[in-house]
């Protein structure tokens, strides 16, 4: 497998990623073609779960409302994760995953800024205005390739 690259170094676990990190923007690169797709992937998912009856008990004497969910933190898909453009996963079916590099262009501490910084290389690298070098087809659903044409 093909593992993630940040600062020329190899991201295996995530340990690895900068202190407080909830997410990172990404380039993924087909070599042959040498078109790109910039996206954004957080390190951990979070869901609410219902609680036992075990952790209900500990409850039981509390004043006022008991809680009835709790959240649970669980490491995301990140490792195994190649991007969601539809063209680009048609791509992975044919070739292998050597032809393609994976690269984390920032890391991002809170998921407004993670938002904000996939925007803005995204912009930067005018996705939408290069189509034959960016498999990128929207921005924020909200801006689309063929608004250019």
């Amino acid at each position: 497998m093909i593992n993630w690259i940040y600062q020329q170094k190899e991201m295996l676990n995530i340990s690895d990623f900068p202190d407080e990190t909830y997410g990172f923007v990404y380039r993924i690169v087909h070599l042959g073609s040498k078109k790109s797709y910039i996206g954004k992937k957080i390190l951990q998912n979070t869901s609410k779960v219902k609680l036992g009856k075990k952790e209900l008990a500990e409850y039981a004497g509390v004043v006022g409302r008991r809680p009835s969910y709790k959240l649970a933190v669980r490491e995301s898909n990140w490792k195994s994760y190649w991007g969601s453009n539809k063209y680009l996963k048609e791509l992975y079916d044919i070739e292998p995953k050597e032809n393609f590099e994976r690269q984390i262009l920032i890391c991002a501490p809170t998921k407004k800024l993670l938002t904000y910084y996939e925007v803005k290389f995204q912009m930067v690298y005018q996705v939408l205005e290069n189509p034959d070098e960016f498999f990128n087809d929207n921005i924020l659903g909200k801006f689309f390739t063929k608004d250019f044409n």
